[in-house]
C-alpha cells in the first residue's frame, strides 16, 4: 500500500460534506430568509435528501445531463412546498438556490490544501459544476490547479467516467490519482475505477454524530482532517 501511495501525483476531492459544511451553511441561509417560519436544519436536510434522487434521473438516462444548479432548483421548489412555503417569491428562490455557491469550508481545509499543493496537483471531483466549484474556491481560498468532476464528465458520481475523466484531465493513469472523500460509497466507486483512496472523517456532516467517523470500505489512507492527510502523505517520502 505504501508503494502504491508513493505513485500518486494528483489528489481529487469530493466537496459537499468533505470540504464544505453544506448543512450548517444552508441552514444559515434558510434562517436568514424565513426566520422562525421553518426549522432551518430540517429544511437543509430535506433539500439535501432530494440530491441523489435528482442525479439518478440523469445517471439513468431519464433526463439529459444538466448542471447541478438546475437540479438544486427543482429540488428547492419541492422542499418549499413540503414546508408550506409555496408563497416564496421567484427572486427569493433564485437567490436561495445560489446558497450552494456560498458554503463555508471546514476549518482544516484551506490550510491542508495549501500544504498538499506543494507536492501534488489538486482539483475537486464533485457533482457540482465548474461555476459552483469556482465560487466555493474563491469564497474559501481553495488552491485548485483545475476543476474536474460532473460537468467535465457529463455525468454524475459514482459513474466511473467521472473519476476517470479527472485522471485524464491531468494526463495521469487512474492509479496515479487519489480520490479524497468523507463518504465510503464515493471512495468505493473511485477504487473500482482504479484510483487510490483517502477517507477524511466528517462525523458531524449531517448533524452531531450523524456523519461517517470511519470508512465502511477499504481505503489506502484514513484521516481525521485534510491537515492530517498532508502530514501522512509527507511521511510517505
Amino acid at each position: 500500500m505504501e508503494e502504491a501511495v508513493k505513485q500518486v501525483r494528483a489528489l481529487v476531492f469530493d466537496v459537499f460534506g468533505t470540504l464544505v459544511d453544506w448543512r450548517g451553511s444552508i441552514a444559515r441561509e434558510v434562517a436568514a430568509v424565513f426566520g422562525d417560519r421553518v426549522d432551518p436544519f430540517a429544511f437543509a436536510d430535506d433539500w439535501r435528501a432530494q440530491y441523489q434522487p435528482a442525479m439518478e434521473e440523469v445517471r439513468a438516462g431519464r433526463i439529459p445531463f444538466c448542471k447541478l444548479d438546475r437540479l438544486h432548483r427543482r429540488n428547492l421548489d419541492i422542499v418549499l412546498a413540503q414546508h408550506g412555503l409555496q408563497d416564496t417569491a421567484e427572486a427569493v428562490r433564485v437567490d436561495l438556490n445560489l446558497a450552494w455557491h456560498r458554503l463555508d469550508a471546514w476549518p482544516d481545509v484551506a490550510p491542508g490544501l495549501q500544504r498538499l499543493r506543494a507536492r501534488y496537483r489538486l482539483a475537486p471531483c464533485s457533482n457540482g459544476h465548474i461555476a459552483l466549484m469556482v465560487n466555493l474556491a474563491r469564497r474559501n481560498s481553495l488552491p485548485w490547479d483545475a476543476i474536474t468532476g460532473a460537468e467535465l464528465a457529463r455525468d454524475y458520481k459514482p459513474k466511473p467516467v467521472v473519476y476517470l475523466s479527472a485522471a485524464d484531465a491531468f494526463d495521469l493513469a487512474p492509479h496515479e490519482v487519489m480520490m479524497v472523500a468523507a463518504h465510503s460509497s464515493d471512495l468505493e466507486a473511485a477504487a473500482a475505477a482504479g484510483l487510490r483512496t483517502a477517507f477524511v472523517a466528517r462525523p458531524d456532516e449531517h448533524g452531531p454524530g450523524l456523519g461517517e467517523a470511519q470508512a465502511a470500505a477499504a481505503v489506502d489512507l484514513s484521516v481525521t482532517s485534510v491537515i492530517e492527510l498532508a502530514e501522512r502523505l509527507e511521511t510517505q517520502g
